[in-house]
């Protein structure tokens, strides 16, 4: 279960993804469920953690229902529109920004989440689905076999970041995520 400040964070590095993809656009919560989940195994494979979503195997790829709430709670906050930044998220930006800059692992996972958003954010929907459903995770029965997602039964889980150890994770000072948790509306 995430903490209080690990929801913080999630949901403004999600502000962030969304910013980041608004060039590309975003057709759906299935191309950003896949964005994420993206962005979340390419920071545990440099041994860094940013989002804290748990997913599992979905007909359309992974699916994290924190995820979903958490949008849906950026949308009740007025902080997102649809999938496009509304005015009020500037200032989670603004604030991200400044937890960022100067602090290697916080920028370590903010180049991640820029390089994982500029190579599938072009893709649509169906699209990267597929690139999901290619990739190959550990089957926890058997450590030495892998499996392409796409033959995963549905509903299994794929991902559990707090089972996971990393070298770094995106960490605020408390000052700094109150200013986060006002900007975020809470």
């Amino acid at each position: 279960m995430r903490k209080p400040h690990q929801i913080t964070i999630d949901r403004a590095l999600l502000v962030y993804v969304l910013h980041l993809a608004e060039p590309y656009g975003i057709d759906g919560d299935v191309k950003l469920q896949q964005l994420a989940f993206l962005c979340e195994l390419q920071l545990f494979g440099q041994r860094l953690k940013g989002f804290h979503f748990e997913f599992f195997r979905y007909a359309y790829g992974a699916f994290s229902k924190d995820l979903d709430n958490d949008l849906l709670s950026l949308r009740r906050k007025e902080r997102v529109e649809n999938f496009s930044l509304s005015d009020k998220a500037g200032d989670v930006l603004k604030v991200m920004q400044e937890g960022v800059e100067g602090v290697e692992g916080n920028e370590r996972v903010v180049e991640i989440l820029q390089a994982v958003v500029a190579t599938y954010g072009p893709q649509d929907g169906s699209t990267i689905t597929k690139s999901v459903e290619t990739v190959e995770i550990v089957v926890p029965e058997q450590p030495a076999q892998k499996l392409p997602i796409r033959d995963i039964s549905f509903h299994s889980t794929l991902l559990v970041p707090a089972r996971i150890e990393v070298e770094s994770e995106f960490e605020l000072p408390p000052p700094l995520l109150a200013r986060l948790n006002a900007a975020l509306g809470y």
